[in-house]
């Protein structure tokens, strides 16, 4: 009987003290990592749109509405980034506060749609530290009992992100530059190209909803033709199979996967908003800056390979006509 009460009393505790911490929901997993990166062990964090999902294709569910509902703060990306939110939280009657994310940072629009803009900020860290700026006075305004705590925690989280941004910078100054160009399924990069100087193609636009143009796909070809582009881009949240075609028609290989709309699974690199960067930033660097550099050594050691081969050559007519006078010679003496 004691034992049963004690079990109660800790079941009430835990229920009491999950009750008490802020309920975040986050749409997608990227700034689910950055609040808790932020809100530690005083916020609960949520996510509607599942790892490895494509957000811009999602449909809602049941247990989003009860999300929603349960939520003290909803966190927003906009940009028409999520354009299912809306309906899906007039549906739940939810009164939870959100947070636009990207106020503030000045959008990249879309030259092919008049209007569009690409809502995929969070691509440049230093955008990212305007997210989780948002994202801790949010915390501070519902929870200001802890306030200390999330400016400490965001202090740290920012020094992160700019250490970040020029780890990005270095390890994608190895490219040559006219090796520079990024090409992916989707309109994700824009900001990241921006940063860092790089060009940025796709097949789709900043949604995966619509069709690849065929007009898209023959532009793309082309250019890697004609820059005898080394490698080209996978996406974690998009089938393959285009990508793996243009590759295949162009002769260039897929330089690996990129996380843009969704982290990596747990326990991966690219399983933190950091990490993602990290991971992509590798991947990138080194199917573009690697293949350049291999070019180039290739083309420095030919020269040295072909002076190699031409003396010996010419040692090898020397040791034979050597060995013929000595055999010469050796029929003369007899």
């Amino acid at each position: 009987m004691v034992r049963f009460l004690i079990l109660l009393f800790t079941a009430c505790a835990m229920t009491s003290s999950a009750a008490s911490k802020l309920q975040v929901l986050a749409t997608v997993s990227i700034w689910a990592d950055m609040a808790r990166a932020i809100g530690g062990e005083f916020i609960e964090v949520e996510t509607i749109v599942p790892i490895g999902s494509d957000p811009h294709l999602y449909e809602s569910t049941p247990s989003d509405l009860r999300k929603v509902n349960r939520a003290d703060l909803i966190l927003v990306n906009g940009l028409t980034f999520e354009g299912w939110l809306e309906k899906l939280i007039r549906s739940a009657g939810g009164q939870a506060r959100q947070v636009l994310l990207t106020e503030g940072i000045e959008p990249i629009s879309n030259p092919e749609f008049k209007n569009a803009t690409d809502p995929h900020a969070w691509m440049d860290p230093n955008n990212g530290m305007v997210y989780v700026q948002h994202i801790a006075r949010a915390l501070v305004s519902l929870d200001p009992d802890h306030a200390d705590h999330y400016h400490t925690r965001l202090q740290k989280y920012l020094e992160e992100l700019r250490k970040m941004d020029a780890y990005i910078r270095s390890a994608l100054d190895r490219i040559a530059p006219d090796q520079r160009v990024l090409i992916t399924s989707h309109d994700a990069f824009h900001y990241y190209g921006k940063r860092y100087g790089l060009e940025v193609k796709s097949l789709l636009g900043t949604s995966t909803e619509a069709d690849v143009p065929s007009g898209s796909f023959l532009e793309v070809a082309r250019l890697i033709r004609q820059r005898a582009i080394p490698a080209i881009f996978i996406e974690s949240t998009i089938n393959p199979k285009l990508m793996q075609q243009l590759g295949a028609e162009n002769n260039t290989r897929i330089g690996g996967k990129l996380f843009a709309d969704s982290l990596g699974e747990e326990g991966t690199t690219a399983s933190t908003y950091t990490g993602m960067l990290r991971s992509n930033t590798d991947v990138i660097a080194g199917a573009l800056a690697g293949n350049g550099a291999k070019t180039r050594v290739q083309a420095e050691e030919r020269p040295k390979t072909s002076r190699g081969l031409l003396i010996f050559a010419v040692g090898l007519v020397v040791a034979m006509m050597v060995a013929a006078i000595f055999l010469l010679a050796k029929k003369s003496n007899r």
